[in-house]
């Protein structure tokens, strides 16, 4: 199974569930090694650097860009930009890893499409927009407003699914890590 030099994009909506789906790949025996995004709004809660994301500040991250070290970058909302250093995924296909990421759609598509046949895309699909707003509720870490601006975003994000090489249906978790990780492995022997 070759993993080096391969990628796995997971991309959907905010509370889809495409990070706890990305967690159990990592826990499975699959040769994944986890992307770090880069990002420029502060640490939330318990978060680490390094670890969770790479926070570089609004002038680090305006800093990164300008210097090409960005596989890709996006301003999601105004002044909190999220991208892919490019150092990230040397480091990890050094590794003789793949390269997996958890991304907004619109990161997912544009890794995509730099990375092209290096690249599985994979959509994850939550069963119903009232379900995501659920989850998106139940995490009580955010404001009313960043919750509607959220559903907003997962409107446009939603109707572009058809964009990816697949589409997972999140409505049993168990049902989706395993579905994924054979799509994966089908992904690494071709």
């Amino acid at each position: 199974m070759e993993a080096k030099g391969k990628s796995i994009i997971f991309s959907a909506p905010s509370g889809a569930g495409k990070t706890t789906i990305v967690r159990a790949l990592l826990a499975s025996d699959l040769p994944l090694e986890f992307s770090i995004s880069a990002c420029s709004r502060p640490v939330r809660g318990e978060e680490v650097d390094k670890k969770d994301y790479y926070f570089l500040g609004i002038n680090g991250f305006k800093e990164a860009i300008d210097n090409d070290a960005l596989l890709e970058w996006e301003e999601v909302y105004p002044d909190q930009f999220y991208g892919t250093l490019k150092s990230e995924i040397d480091r990890i296909w050094s590794n003789n890893r793949a390269v997996i990421f958890d991304v907004d759609v619109y990161g997912g598509l544009e890794l995509k499409k730099r990375l092209g046949d290096q690249a599985l895309s994979i959509f994850v699909m939550p069963p119903t927009r009232e379900v995501l707003e659920a989850r998106l509720r139940s995490r009580k870490t955010e404001s009313e407003e960043k919750i509607r601006m959220r559903l907003k975003k997962a409107d446009e994000e939603l109707s572009m699914h058809t964009e990816f090489d697949h589409v997972l249906l999140n409505d049993d978790l168990d049902r989706a890590v395993k579905e994924a990780s054979q799509t994966i492995t089908r992904f690494f022997t071709k």
